[in-house]
């Protein structure tokens, strides 16, 4: 299908075509055929670099220019927010059917607030996490909202993310039955599940615009999924740094995956270090204006100089801990092809748009504190796989796993490349998650009695998918918590949020935390005159984990 026979304003597809659109790839054809732009809810799984965000935009261009909608984009993380807020802002330009421009806001932080101001707009960018404390502050323009945007819906298997999505969704749909959902997903086993639940159609597919190919490289091999090999010219002792070289040599850019922060950034000046060598002086020079850049950015700190340092032979880190004008920085001079290696972390594969020839996944074990390392889902290498190849680029992506031994490649082609993502499972019953969402829809005042929590639960994905029976002992549970500890209160049949408890919820804090002071204040070992002693009360609490111990290096 070509553009111009999508059914928008004339002024909107122009300027699509400015931005390079004509031709629509097949995901997008399929979501528009299956009702995407006639208000019908959708879940749409494809890979990266399929093109959902276009789906997206379109949607959202016909409910603010045809029918005067609002639209709220929901992300999971802020980085993403801020890429989704530039996709966006260019349709500033156009019209709305009474005159006025069109508005795009974001909105990340301040969860303590109901931010009024983003009544005024029309494309509302915000995080999960923003949009749940919106609806905890009862925001009056959430029930203008004509359509919903969920980005990586695939998240909701995620014990951290997925219930506050998971909540975000079953709360707009009951303040706003009538509003389109549009929920994007990588490649799931159960996008009809999700579907199903949302009341929605699907489209899933794996059609890529760019072919991947999937391997495992031992020492100087790669294996392909589809069992040829390839050698690779040892000139550097690092497997991942050395498939990146090649690459580069080869005219790409090599996106490397890393455990940790520390490791991405030795990565990058190992990487940097080998890379400059073969450098041009024009290259040099341009490399040489992106690191000064960054060192007049904001504070300059030993992470800004080592970024600099990385930048200036070609090679750079990315991780959630960089500050955001430096990641902007760097994220933009790799879409121009200034940089050539980028070591990341897998925060980069969870929607920031920075696709490379080769992606090289350096380890399969993944590092959280207070949990140790552990191996990571299938989905989570899908995820990091699918940022091989740039449409228009590339004519193939590689996505190759490292192993340390013969059976370790035996091990990662089987369980990995080989192996179709999981299923998503809702996480909602994690008891933390719980505590916090059961005592926000008392709060906010999305249930009055306890038959209405549990009919609340009833409407969630974890009810989908076990049965209202097993929502509703977790869930009585937690209201018996909940009173017990005085953050909510029954009077005969009739439920409230006690002050107490309504103050914890509009402040965005574990139920756990907010008792725990409580508790500490009156029995006086939370002395507020010692500081000591509250920061040790602090560190005590459930929204100060996972605990970070500091390394062997660090106390001798």
């Amino acid at each position: 299908m070509h553009l111009a026979e999508v059914d928008l304003p004339e002024e909107a597809k122009r300027l699509l075509a400015e931005q390079g659109y004509e031709q629509l790839y097949p995901p997008q054809e399929e979501a528009l055929r299956k009702g995407a732009l006639q208000g019908r809810n959708l879940v749409l799984a494809s890979p990266t670099a399929s093109g959902k965000t276009l789906v997206a935009e379109l949607c959202a261009l016909k409910h603010v220019l045809e029918r005067g909608g609002k639209v709220l984009y929901l992300t999971p993380l802020r980085a993403l927010a801020a890429e989704k807020f530039e996709d966006f802002r260019k349709y500033g330009r156009l019209r709305k059917p009474e005159g006025g421009r069109v508005k795009v806001a974001i909105s990340t932080g301040d969860y303590d607030s109901s931010d009024p101001r983003l009544a005024r707009y029309d494309i509302i960018v915000a995080t999960n996490e923003k949009a749940d404390s919106l609806m905890r502050h009862r925001a009056p323009w959430l029930e203008e909202v004509s359509l919903l945007v969920a980005d990586e819906v695939h998240l909701l298997h995620t014990g951290d993310r997925g219930p506050t999505l998971e909540v975000a969704l079953t709360r707009m749909m009951q303040v706003n039955p009538e509003a389109q959902i549009l929920a994007l997903s990588a490649t799931v086993e159960n996008a009809e599940e999700i579907a199903e639940w949302i009341g929605a159609d699907w489209v899933s597919t794996e059609w890529r615009p760019v072919p991947l190919r999937e391997g495992v490289l031992y020492r100087d091999e790669i294996i392909f999924r589809d069992g040829s090999s390839r050698k690779i010219p040892v000139e550097h002792r690092n497997p991942s740094i050395n498939l990146a070289l090649q690459t580069v040599k080869g005219g790409g850019q090599a996106l490397i995956f890393t455990e940790t922060r520390r490791i991405a950034l030795n990565t990058a000046l190992k990487a940097a270090q080998a890379l400059s060598k073969s450098l041009s002086k024009s290259e040099r020079r341009i490399l040489g204006e992106i690191a000064e850049e960054i060192l007049s950015v904001g504070e300059r700190t030993s992470l800004s100089e080592a970024l600099a340092q990385a930048v200036s032979g070609g090679a750079c880190a990315h991780h959630a801990g960089i500050h955001v004008a430096h990641r902007r920085i760097i994220e933009e001079n790799f879409r121009k092809g200034f940089i050539k290696i980028l070591a990341a972390t897998p925060t980069l594969a969870a929607g920031v748009n920075l696709p490379a020839r080769t992606v090289i996944v350096n380890s399969y074990l993944r590092y959280e504190p207070g949990l140790g390392r552990f191996e990571i889902p299938i989905l989570e290498y899908k995820q990091m796989a699918g940022r091989a190849g740039r449409p228009r680029y590339d004519e193939v992506g590689e996505a190759i796993l490292v192993a340390q031994s013969r059976d370790e490649q035996d091990f990662l082609m089987e369980y990995y490349v080989c192996s179709k993502p999981e299923r998503i499972w809702s996480k909602l019953a994690v008891e933390r998650a719980l505590r916090s969402h059961v005592l926000a829809v008392v709060a906010s005042g999305f249930a009055w009695s306890e038959q209405g929590v549990y009919e609340f639960f009833s409407r969630t994905f974890y009810a989908h998918q076990y049965g209202e029976s097993v929502v509703k002992r977790p869930v009585a549970k937690t209201l018996g918590f909940l009173a017990e500890k005085g953050l909510i209160a029954f009077e005969g049949a009739r439920l409230k949020a006690t002050p107490f408890g309504k103050r914890t919820s509009e402040l965005y804090i574990d139920p756990l935390t907010a008792v725990t002071f409580k508790e500490a204040f009156h029995s006086g070992r939370g002395n507020p005159s010692s500081p000591v002693a509250l920061l040790h009360l602090v560190a005590s609490t459930p929204d100060m984990a996972p605990k970070l111990y500091p390394s062997r290096r660090e106390t001798s």
